[in-house]
């Protein structure tokens, strides 16, 4: 059923499609509405993730930037956080409306691609049981926003080139404005996607003015961010160093790049779908109208790779490719040996394998003894801070000069969680020089003696008459995440300002 129309004639009097297929509404919203009902059931199953902690962190502390990213997640937490009275849940509600409504973008793209009910539902239900948008949407994470505003975004452009309306260029600006705000990543896929569009067509698209206006709208809004980054040196640069050094260490370095991002696609509907919809934007005259984006994949992937950036900045790309693959597997054009692929029961065996690896369905109370591999990655790090925040109090009760002692976390987190659940428990605000925590507030000068959590304090040796050990961090549910038995020490006889030690003590490591 076509329900659509267009004007035959664009503005420049290009030819354009008169008619699209109907939205498969009734379908589509059941798939965004399992999704996100099987993330809101998990949601608040455990705690915070460490990076929450510190968006909320950072949140109380605004500014027009932070070392390691824009200013839109911590503005985004504050705000949760103001109605949610320290609810997991409630702050992760943005995350699970965001991969919502992703999952209904991804059937809209499909659609402007030409995909009737079928591809539509192909598409949206392979965003839902995708591994890596199951995951993003249980943390708000610039990993969670960033995706969502990609995929809005490309169907803002995959419509334009059919209706023309040059007022989606527009739109194209203001959610190019948010993405920068939320990770510069964005920036890439315009540098790849316009070269690809002058090399590919549609060219008339660079010769909009509705384009350009829109790049000076996402100009304006990135500018107070960029001149914040200018004024402090520019600290996402040395941030791009550390995640390019930490990739390279812990996350299997480029060798790991392509075949994780591929897999976190999910299995074996993802995966696949992904590989083909690729292959069909290249080839398929259908989709030679959108062929840019299929050039625009590859050449995202080239710089995320040669960047040795996390794998799943590319995952932005997800929708266009499950799209594209669904039009042309309800056209046919797929081999009759791979229509199992797109049955329901395929469908069902993919979300019984993402969701345990994406989201915590394991009781908080089994999570010792569940081997690691029968739960999320992640979620060692969602339990216990609170617990290692009274272990700090507890060692606060006991130093001879409470008054004049400070706190200084050797990572973000431990300070994050400090931070977090510190002032109820009479701790004064905590610092770090670790990554963005390093350019929120420093210990003040009153402060002669600090607590110090971490396992090295080497650092503070030049610094301090005595650093001796006083304690350690305990969860008290017995998980190994990377706070348990994480060492305090006791650092007395200050000698030097904090202007003058801080900048030794700066940290880019995770």
């Amino acid at each position: 059923m076509v329900v659509e129309t267009e004007g035959v004639r664009g503005r420049y009097g290009e030819r354009v499609p008169a008619e699209v297929p109907a939205f498969a509404k009734a379908p589509v919203l059941a798939v965004a509405g399992a999704m996100g009902a099987v993330l809101a059931a998990t949601a608040g199953r455990y705690g915070y993730f460490g990076d929450e902690l510190y968006f909320l962190a950072a949140g109380r502390h605004l500014d027009w930037g932070y070392a390691d990213q824009p200013p839109l997640l911590p503005l985004l937490a504050r705000l949760m956080d103001a109605f949610g009275a320290d609810s997991p849940f409630v702050l992760r509600i943005p995350a699970m409306l965001a991969m919502a409504a992703s999952v209904v973008l991804t059937a809209l793209i499909a659609r402007e691609l030409g995909g009737g009910r079928k591809a539509q539902l192909i598409s949206a239900a392979a965003f839902a049981v995708s591994t890596q948008m199951l995951g993003s949407g249980h943390y708000l994470a610039t990993n969670t926003i960033d995706p969502f505003l990609w995929t809005l975004l490309i169907w803002l452009l995959v419509r334009w080139v059919r209706t023309r309306a040059d007022g989606l260029l527009i739109w194209g600006g203001v959610v190019t404005g948010l993405a920068l705000n939320t990770k510069f990543l964005i920036g890439a896929f315009w540098v790849v996607a316009l070269a690809a569009v002058v090399v590919l067509g549609p060219r008339d698209l660079i010769r909009r003015p509705a384009l350009w206006i829109g790049a000076l709208i996402a100009a304006a809004m990135i500018a107070p961010t960029l001149l914040w980054q200018a004024a402090n040196g520019w600290p996402q640069l040395a941030m791009g160093s550390a995640i390019s050094q930490e990739v390279s260490v812990g996350w299997g370095g480029r060798a790991l790049f392509l075949p994780t991002l591929v897999v976190s696609a999910g299995f074996p509907i993802g995966l696949i779908l992904v590989s083909y919809g690729l292959w069909r934007l290249l080839r398929s005259e259908r989709l030679r109208p959108y062929r840019f984006l299929g050039w625009t994949a590859i050449g995202v992937l080239a710089v995320f790779l040669v960047a040795n950036g996390r794998y799943y900045y590319a995952a932005g790309m997800f929708a266009p490719l499950f799209a594209a693959a669904a039009v042309e597997i309800e056209a046919g054009q797929a081999a009759k040996g791979w229509r199992w692929l797109t049955t329901w029961p395929v469908f069902v065996v993919a979300a019984a394998i993402a969701i345990p690896q994406a989201l915590p369905l394991v009781p908080q109370a089994s999570v010792a003894v569940t081997p690691a591999w029968a739960r999320p990655i992640f979620a060692d790090e969602e339990i216990g801070w609170r617990e290692i925040t009274e272990s700090v109090a507890q060692v606060y009760r006991g130093v001879p000069d409470p008054a004049r002692t400070g706190i200084v976390a050797a990572k973000y987190w431990q300070a994050s969680a400090i931070d977090h659940y510190g002032p109820e428990l009479g701790l004064p605000s905590p610092s770090s020089p670790n990554r963005g925590y390093s350019t929120l507030p420093r210990p003040p000068e009153s402060a002669r003696d600090i607590l110090f959590v971490g396992n090295d304090p080497s650092v503070l040796v030049p610094h301090f008459t005595e650093v001796r050990e006083a304690g350690a961090l305990d969860n008290r549910a017995g998980v190994r995440n990377v706070s348990q038995g994480m060492k305090i020490w006791l650092a007395t006889g200050r000698n030097g300002t904090w202007d003058e030690i801080w900048p030794s003590l700066e940290d880019w490591g995770f």
